[in-house]
């Protein structure tokens, strides 16, 4: 049965979650990737990317944002695809400007993306995982919300509560066979941080020890690892994965 579990992955379409989706199927569960469905051609992009998996890996129309919205995604699933057992939250946003400058709607984009998603999604799933004794839990936070980041008070503060959230949560349901884990990732090269300035990602990269940028593949790795049926004994962990950018005891 291990082979057949069902995941979700938000942001199931971006860049760390196409290559999500792609180890978590390559590994024998079947996917459904939830995202905005505004731009068609990146659901295009995403579904002739991943065709080898014949029918494994489906995309399902999703704001993260919205309760209601994921009340009835849950309810969709449920009926198209059966009984999730793995949920990946990797969904997220940047709005970066110096605090002094940042608006209120800035602050609450972010916030309402990155972590109520959290809350809202996770909602629907964490009652079946119960239920049935099995669950695995991964929240894609951010090295920026362990040291924080010039300009992305809303960022580190979202990220920085995933972690708090999922340290709660595992607390709450380690009897039920759930378990609940981090994933920060540093900088990657995904389409979020190929748009910043070269000469800033020069700087960056400039401090990464390893001397590179992360490659979403190397993201995916980690959290397959923790999805999987023997990891049973790792919950409430932070995995950093950012090529020692950032260490810490």
């Amino acid at each position: 049965m291990g082979m057949e579990r069902l995941a979700v992955v938000t942001g199931g379409i971006g860049g760390l979650g196409t290559e999500i989706c792609r180890k978590l199927a390559a590994s024998g569960r079947r996917v459904v990737a939830a995202d905005l469905d505004s731009h068609p051609e990146r659901i295009e992009a995403f579904r002739s990317s991943l065709s080898e998996f014949n029918g494994k890996v489906a995309f399902e129309a999703l704001n993260v944002a919205d309760f209601e919205h994921c009340a009835e995604f849950a309810a969709r699933v449920s009926d198209r695809h059966g009984p999730v057992d793995i949920l990946v939250n990797a969904a997220g946003i940047t709005r970066d400007a110096s605090f002094r400058k940042m608006g209120s709607q800035q602050w609450m984009d972010v916030m309402r993306v990155n972590l109520d998603s959290v809350f809202n999604i996770t909602r629907q799933f964490i009652d079946g995982m119960c239920e049935r004794g099995f669950g695995r839990i991964v929240n894609i936070s951010s090295v920026n919300g362990q040291t924080g980041q010039f300009g992305q008070t809303n960022y580190s503060a979202a990220k920085a509560g995933m972690h708090g959230f999922t340290m709660a949560l595992a607390r709450e349901v380690a009897r039920k066979g759930v378990t609940v884990n981090s994933v920060s990732p540093g900088y990657c090269r995904t389409h979020m941080v190929m748009q910043v300035p070269e000469q800033v990602r020069n700087e960056i990269v400039s401090k990464i020890p390893v001397g590179r940028l992360g490659e979403p593949h190397e993201i995916a790795r980690v959290v397959e690892f923790l999805s999987a049926e023997d990891a049973g004994y790792i919950t409430g962990a932070n995995v950093p994965v950012n090529g020692g950018y950032f260490m810490t005891s």
